[in-house]
């Protein structure tokens, strides 16, 4: 790893500082970069994720997709966290702390809307970030393709459903728009882009090519994650400084919930002796969210200045150092798992 990758935990911390104070000094800057969306996705965050998948998506060979088929245990793992532990898990943790812990600390009449973004937020696994985590995690680009299409044909049928049963209610409207732009944007896309310079290179000067490309192009997928952060915290910066109490409650039970959902997919991975390129994503898919989904549909059911919107935006800025420490967490612990 290079110097500026070693220390991306520091840099991420800077572009957090740098979110927040930019945010609050020019914060009509920030507001123009928001209103640049369509279908509840932001635009100009869409692009610095498609410049973080795209490295990823060239390392991916088809031609050995199909032995994934060979490996099911990955899957089974992805798929029971994902949608039969973390959204009710997520459910409980919600409940427990705004219903319980923190009532004496918030607007009793927020907390259903609270508890709400958090249901959210844990009824919609990631579809882009993660394979920025993968990639972090030298990841088997192929299988984590498969886990994350296979997750969103899920989240089709399965996203409304749960969420219905989790609020108690019956006329959740999933935002169609979202869903698919989010999926085309952050996969269709750049997995064909990837595809295609794939070929390219290979046709060039086979896999040496690809592996010195690849390696070109690295720094500024890691600048697009910097950029995304200094965005994210720079939408939220006023909120955040507004109201940093109640920022940090609601980010007490998406920690909790992250760890302890990783904790689960690793080790239940690591009973299963399965190699750490397919472990490491394995736990990491369950742990990260859809965020763009989350959001949309919160602003949606509740409004934009609501406390279940408020909820799914914690869960954005919670999530990227939480998952550079599972990250660094899961490259320390490599050589536990089978080669």
């Amino acid at each position: 790893m290079s110097l500026f990758e070693r220390w991306l935990t520091f840099w991420v911390a800077l572009g957090i500082l740098a979110g927040l104070v930019l945010g609050n000094l020019v914060p009509g800057g920030f507001s123009a970069l928001a209103g640049l969306e369509y279908a509840s996705v932001n635009l100009v965050v869409a692009v610095l994720i498609w410049a973080m998948v795209y490295p990823m998506m060239i390392a991916i060979d088809f031609g050995s997709l199909k032995e994934v088929g060979q490996r099911p245990k990955g899957l089974v793992i992805t798929l029971v966290v994902n949608w039969l532990i973390k959204p009710f898990t997520m459910a409980a943790l919600a409940v427990l702390f705004f219903n319980h812990l923190f009532a004496g600390l918030i607007d009793p009449a927020k907390a259903p809307e609270y508890i709400a973004g958090l249901i959210l937020l844990g009824a919609a696994p990631c579809t882009a970030m993660v394979f920025v985590w993968s990639q972090l995690t030298k990841g088997d680009p192929n299988y984590t393709l498969v886990q994350v299409s296979v997750n969103d044909l899920i989240m089709v049928v399965a996203f409304a459903p749960i969420v219905a049963f989790l609020l108690g209610v019956t006329d959740i409207e999933v935002p169609w728009e979202t869903l698919i732009l989010s999926v085309v944007l952050y996969i269709v896309i750049p997995l064909i882009a990837g595809a295609l310079t794939r070929r390219a290179l290979l046709a060039r000067g086979g896999d040496a090519a690809v592996t010195a490309f690849t390696a070109r192009i690295k720094p500024a997928s890691v600048l697009g994650l910097l950029l995304t952060v200094v965005l994210l915290f720079g939408f939220q910066g006023p909120v955040i400084i507004a109201q940093p109490l109640l920022i940090a409650l609601i980010a007490v039970p998406i920690i909790i919930q992250s760890y302890g959902i990783f904790a689960l997919g690793y080790a239940w991975a690591f009973a299963w002796k399965l190699p750490h390129r397919v472990a490491a994503p394995c736990a990491l898919i369950g742990t990260s969210n859809f965020f763009e989904l989350a959001v949309a549909v919160a602003i949606g059911l509740f409004g934009l200045n609501s406390g279940a919107a408020l909820a799914t935006v914690v869960g954005v800025l919670v999530e990227v150092p939480v998952m550079l420490s599972l990250v660094a967490f899961a490259n320390r612990t490599r050589d536990r798992f089978p080669a």
